[in-house]
């Protein structure tokens, strides 16, 4: 049974990798790639390959759900911009002989909209949201060998229009006990809509091929993370086809003058963000991250800024683990984000 398990499941796998090849742009259901663990986001990503029954990083890597979530409850907050927060809450249970499940719901909130004329008369209001239901699971091949998938059941309405779609993920995570070392590779959002916006408007999700490892090292409470993002897609270039060529606003990255191995490590460094944690104590985390894209993408050359840098805390108080991060996107103020959990099973008497 287990023989047949593992070959379905790299079968699934692999299959992405032969009809899955569109980028981001011109996708729908874009809220999926919003990080929703502020420990992930913290460290740089929106998710991490790390291997210690963290049901935050569930979501985003189901390869890491273990029997250790049973009856870990989590939430997670953001307050976007403007009006704009999302978030979502998470729960583990653990049957046996099936494996480890953690289902969520995922909801993004777009705030209240006003219907006006092309003259500005206002003739009332809407709404705009988009929602994700999850069921992970995850399995245990070997001591060190782990594989998971997301079913998303997806629902977007704006105003009048909504939309239904099914997607996927699946992950397999691999640890190195002797040099303690966790790697990961994820297939996103593998699926399509069942019913659209518009008839005859089909839209792509978006599919994202990521992979990442992270070093614990082995005198030192510190961890680091190497992500690899969009691997399906090697140049992330944006070029603005409205620019002048002669603007002078345009980075040297654009430039004929450029040279080939410049070229070469600014398209090989926009798939990569670096991130690390380290314990000063048992219940205190100090996480930091960069992420080369956002700050190519966001950064202004003449103002001074953090953007792409990120940063933030995990702290545990009592029966509860708090994370906070603070990840900075451009010159305006950015969000932060918030996640709580807690393991129910600390409150039922036995």
């Amino acid at each position: 049974m287990q023989n047949n398990i593992t070959r379905f499941f790299f079968v699934f796998l692999f299959l992405p990798l032969f009809g899955f090849s569109q980028s981001e742009s011109g996708t729908t259901y874009a809220f999926l790639n919003l990080p929703f663990s502020a420990r992930s986001i913290a460290m740089g990503g929106t998710f991490l390959s790390v291997y210690d029954n963290d049901i935050s990083l569930a979501l985003s890597n189901p390869s890491l759900i273990s029997s250790e979530m049973h009856n870990q409850l989590e939430l997670n907050f953001v307050d976007y911009f403007s009006d704009i927060n999302y978030g979502s809450v998470s729960y583990g249970r653990t049957i046996e002989k099936l494996g480890a499940f953690v289902a969520s719901m995922q909801f993004m909130n777009y705030g209240d909209f006003d219907y006006a004329t092309e003259t500005g008369e206002r003739l009332g209001n809407f709404t705009a949201s988009d929602y994700a239901l999850n069921i992970g699971w995850g399995r245990a091949l070997n001591a060190n060998f782990f594989i998971g998938a997301n079913l998303k059941g997806l629902y977007s309405a704006y105003e009048s229009y909504n939309s239904f779609g099914l997607a996927v993920d699946v992950a397999a995570t691999y640890l190195f006990p002797a040099s303690k070392i966790s790697s990961s590779i994820i297939f996103k959002n593998i699926g399509t809509q069942i019913k659209t916006y518009t008839p005859n408007t089909q839209e792509p999700l978006p599919f994202e091929i990521q992979a990442g490892f992270s070093k614990e090292l082995a005198h030192l409470p510190l961890r680091f993370s190497v992500l690899l993002t969009n691997l399906q897609r090697w140049d992330l270039t944006y070029v603005d086809s409205s620019a002048n060529q002669s603007d002078t606003f345009i980075d040297n990255e654009t430039s004929n003058q450029a040279s080939t191995i410049d070229a070469f490590a600014d398209k090989l460094m926009r798939h990569i963000i670096l991130g690390a944690e380290i314990k000063p104590m048992k219940a205190l985390s100090i996480r930091i991250g960069y992420n080369y894209l956002k700050r190519k993408e966001m950064s202004i050359p003449t103002k001074l800024s953090t953007v792409g840098f990120s940063w933030g805390f995990g702290l545990h108080i009592y029966k509860f683990q708090f994370n906070y991060a603070h990840n900075s996107q451009h010159l305006a103020p950015s969000p932060n984000y918030l996640s709580i959990a807690t393991n129910l099973d600390q409150f039922i008497g036995k």
